[in-house]
């Protein structure tokens, strides 16, 4: 039987082949690099596809459909303006992650990956 989304992004979290997507907070949230990704895992031939898209906006509605909830990171700001100007910077290239949230799916209990069910 062919797996079903949770579990494809399961196996792709559990794997060393993927850059691009990986546990954060003590396997609780799952943060994906976007433009990295879309090259790593949405660009490849259409039988190495580990998802039947090439978009990764259809990832994130499979994402949405089975319960997970875009997480936003707050960073600390500094009052000095060169640490302030410093940390946009970080923040700029944080901006092509996303974090996932799903309370069934964490890495510390795999037993829960069931209770991921499509709405």
């Amino acid at each position: 039987l062919p797996l079903c989304f949770p579990q494809k992004l399961w196996k792709m979290l559990e794997s060393d082949q993927f850059r691009s997507i990986w546990w954060t907070e003590g396997g609780k949230c799952v943060a994906i690099n976007k433009e990295l990704f879309e090259v790593e895992v949405l660009g490849r031939g259409v039988c190495q596809r580990a998802f039947n898209t090439q978009d990764i906006r259809s990832v994130i509605r499979q994402l949405n459909l089975y319960g997970f909830t875009k997480v936003q990171r707050d960073f600390q700001r500094s009052a000095s303006l060169p640490e302030f100007l410093a940390e946009e910077a970080a923040a700029s290239a944080h901006s092509q992650i996303l974090y996932y949230y799903n309370p069934s799916f964490n890495r510390a209990h795999p037993w829960l990956l069931g209770m991921c069910k499509r709405r």
